[in-house]
């Protein structure tokens, strides 16, 4: 009988430290890792670098990241917003589609307790808990002047000018950057626009900005008002053999670009560039800050930097700055 009470004893011990220690495995209620989305909507290194900032920054903080991209289309982005206000996250980092039809499904986030932090594009109302954007307008201003010069030093302050812009995408961002750069450029008395399309993906720019060569032979100079209108833009020209003939000057940054810039046909002479890896960075900050229940400002405005191939070396720097952040994101 004792053997058999002992026996039991051991096994109702057992028992108990297992219990235990299950309990001791459970996350105090305080130790709750906060969860994330990012959601970015294209696939180029603009949106690639803000993940990365996203991702450093989640890193830091210790909070879950959950990335993802809508592709340009409304109806996934709504998708995965629902997805995720279903996977209770603690806080959506989002750059919306629209400021309008994105707003529903943002808002139903919000109401749902969900922390909502807009970047680069935002939503109407009060749904945004903080916004973080580059200076629109800016970007195209900072062009602007470097194209003036240009027009003034190589041109004899004559020039036709063909732009290519984002507007069905994303028109109060697209139009900021051009009216930014037209009324800069637009001071020059022998300045003349003679046409303008959309087109922010390289293929779509090289067709178009192509046409526009065949069809306006007089232009000298492309403004292209992102990343993949500006690599279509130089890419047209080298196509049509108007290297030297027609001056690029354009919008956002990629190692492409940097090397463009570099490159001995003169053919891209600037571009303004807005910081993602920073924006997707502070964009995170200040969820989390949010999250944690400090006061974070309604919205930050970031400035660009300027890349010009009258500066090789300031060129070369960022150059190797943004090879840096792409190898820092992709460990």
């Amino acid at each position: 009988m004792r053997i058999r009470d002992l026996a039991k004893t051991a096994v109702m011990l057992a028992w108990a430290i297992f219990f235990i220690g299950c309990g001791g495995e459970q996350e105090a209620p305080g130790e709750k890792k906060l969860k994330i989305a990012g959601i970015v909507f294209q696939e180029d290194q603009f949106f690639r670098l803000i993940q990365f900032g996203m991702q450093d920054a989640a890193d830091k903080a210790g909070v879950e990241l959950l990335l993802a991209n809508s592709a340009n289309k409304l109806d996934k982005e709504i998708q995965l917003v629902n997805t995720y206000i279903a996977r209770a996250v603690d806080a959506i980092v989002i750059s919306p589609l629209s400021a309008k039809a994105s707003a529903t499904a943002l808002k139903r986030a919000k109401d749902k307790g969900i922390v909502v932090v807009t970047y680069n594009t935002t939503v109407d109302g009060d749904i945004a808990t903080s916004y973080i954007e580059s200076d629109q307008a800016d970007l195209g201003r900072q062009t602007g002047l470097v194209a003036k010069r240009y027009i003034e030093e190589k041109l004899g302050g004559k020039a036709k000018i063909a732009t290519l812009a984002f507007k069905s995408q994303l028109a109060e961002q697209s139009d900021a950057r051009r009216n930014g750069f037209v009324d800069v450029v637009g001071q020059l008395s022998g300045v003349e626009f003679v046409a303008e399309q959309d087109a922010w993906l390289p293929e779509m720019a090289i067709k178009k900005a192509g046409d526009i060569l065949t069809a306006n032979p007089g232009v000298n100079i492309i403004w292209s008002a992102n990343e993949g209108g500006t690599v279509g833009a130089v890419m047209a020209v080298k196509n049509s053999g108007k290297e030297g003939k027609v001056a690029v000057f354009g919008t956002d940054s990629s190692e492409q670009l940097v090397e463009f810039a570099l490159s001995d046909d003169g053919v891209l002479q600037a571009i303004t560039t807005q910081t993602p890896f920073e924006l997707g960075v502070k964009a995170v900050e200040l969820a989390v800050a949010a999250l944690k229940g400090e006061k974070v400002v309604s919205k930050v405005v970031m400035e660009g930097v300027l890349v010009a191939r009258e500066d090789p070396q300031g060129v070369m720097a960022f150059g190797a700055r943004l090879k840096e952040l792409i190898a820092m994101g992709n460990k």
